[in-house]
């Protein structure tokens, strides 16, 4: 089964994935410099998903996506979670190999840079908007570093399987 976001939409295909993967590239280069400079800026800005999807960043960014998957738009309840990816994106500076929730929690569960009332928290998240306001404040807990592929994915496919995956890989501190 191909992961095109036409056969699943909640996933994205490996084109969208390689565009984004690009662009954000592009984005921490330390040679950034004119435009991609400024898009940063904006969308590190942005309050909210509304602010982020008016945004001529996110739209030149939207677009090259969605031609890159044959020019149809991706479902409007999907594309608030495209936003939050994008605009999260724009705050990682490092790409790393660990996930999501390996990257919010320590290798003994103890000391873990997002807490564990914080990341029950994002787990309850019921939407784009909550998502996005509550990993934007987690990202500083963790050098504002992950694995961006895993983040997009996540996030675009921000679903009960999805929060189920990330309870399974956070190490819980133990209480005992």
């Amino acid at each position: 089964m191909s992961t095109d976001r036409t056969e699943n939409p909640y996933e994205l295909g490996n084109a969208a994935k390689n565009v984004l993967y690009a662009w954000w590239s592009i984005l921490q280069s330390e040679e950034v410099g004119g435009q991609a400079k400024a898009d940063r800026a904006i969308l590190r800005r942005a309050a909210d998903l509304n602010a982020v999807a008016c945004t001529p960043a996110y739209q030149r960014l939207y677009r090259r996506m969605v031609a890159a998957h044959g020019g149809t738009d991706w479902p409007v309840f999907k594309q608030d979670y495209l936003a939050a990816v994008v605009a999260l994106l724009a705050h990682v500076k490092t790409n790393t190999e660990a996930s999501l929730p390996q990257s919010m929690s320590s290798e003994n569960g103890q000391d873990n840079p997002v807490s564990a009332l914080r990341f029950q928290r994002l787990l309850e998240s019921p939407d784009a908007d909550a998502l996005f306001t509550g990993l934007r404040r987690a990202l500083p807990l963790i050098k504002n570093g992950v694995n961006i592929l895993s983040l997009a994915n996540d996030v675009f496919g921000w679903n009960e399987y999805t929060k189920k995956r990330w309870a399974y890989s956070y190490r819980w501190p133990d209480k005992s």
